[in-house]
């Protein structure tokens, strides 16, 4: 199937970044290649794109071959940008973007497993080379640890009945399929507690995603990478979909942004410590009804920006 993704909050992040024209950016999670051609639109001198899956590599080459040299797309995940810019022979760049967000492509083509809504064998890899899949995540990590991913990447409440429900079902036959896993999720949650809206799976499969590509353990030190690699006065996006994400993202710019951390009592800094950035906006960006009304899975996004000093 062709390679579809709608770029949420396309122009709000773009916006944030003020691209110069020969300037050098980053689009760390290049999906369909919506923010780097609006970058490269722009006037942008090069763009870096970077993603770990090969189908979307492919599908933005092929998007952003008027560009021609301007494109260096790069097969990897972007939290080895340090590593990435160094082997291009590049220092600093002018501004990045990350959109941490699944693509529509990956969440409709039902053979990558990401969605509860197609049956299809359990996988969730955005790396298909990756050794660690969904299949594996559900049928041989224990009851305990099934228990915690629910919990702390899904906030399901229901974390520890769902574990104990596939647990069980597993030891007479292995849980092969999305449509098996979603099944085993609605029997386990009492039916009163289904009417609170969206599918009771959602949270599952936003964990077991979460834990095989191993999102939030990257995501700290990547943001922090690139804020370092940044020039001053460049500026990194970055736009969330769930509030663990944008939890991250809103610490880690605080704790950039704060600079002394000496006690309040003290009456003059000892500590030397200075802010590394400034916030661009307060509070997060997002969607326009509009854009709610074009793409009813942007509802839950949000950005985030911040200028390095």
């Amino acid at each position: 199937m062709e390679f579809k993704h709608y770029s949420v909050l396309l122009k709000e992040s773009v916006d944030a970044l003020s691209v110069k024209s020969g300037g050098v950016y980053v689009d760390g999670t290049m999906g369909g290649g919506g923010h780097s051609f609006e970058i490269l639109r722009r006037g942008a001198g090069k763009l870096i794109g970077i993603d770990q899956d090969h189908e979307a590599i492919f599908a933005s080459r092929k998007r952003l071959e008027c560009f021609g040299d301007k494109l260096v797309a790069v097969n990897s995940n972007f939290s080895g940008i340090k590593n990435i810019l160094q082997d291009l022979g590049i220092d600093e760049i002018d501004g990045a973007v990350l959109d941490l967000g699944v693509s529509s492509y990956q969440l409709d083509n039902a053979e990558r497993g990401f969605s509860y809504m197609h049956n299809a064998p359990l996988d969730m890899r955005m790396n298909r080379s990756s050794q660690l899949n969904a299949y594996e995540v559900i049928n041989e990590y224990t009851e305990s640890e099934l228990t915690r991913i629910f919990y702390e990447y899904g906030e399901e409440k229901w974390s520890k009945r769902i574990a104990q429900f596939i647990t069980d079902r597993r030891s007479k036959a292995k849980i092969e399929t999305t449509g098996e896993l979603a099944d085993i999720v609605k029997a386990a949650i009492p039916k009163k507690a289904r009417q609170d809206g969206g599918h009771p799976a959602k949270r599952v499969f936003q964990a077991v995603r979460i834990e095989v590509n191993g999102e939030l353990k990257i995501l700290q030190r990547a943001i922090e990478d690139f804020i370092d690699v940044l020039k001053p006065g460049g500026v990194l996006s970055i736009i969330t979909f769930h509030s663990l994400e944008d939890r991250i993202v809103k610490q880690t710019f605080a704790r950039l942004a704060q600079g002394c951390t000496c006690p309040k009592s003290f009456p003059v800094c000892v500590c030397g410590t200075k802010p590394k950035v400034k916030l661009v906006m307060r509070k997060p960006v997002l969607p326009s009804e509009r854009e709610l009304s074009e793409n009813s899975r942007s509802k839950s996004a949000k950005l985030r920006a911040a200028m390095k000093l």
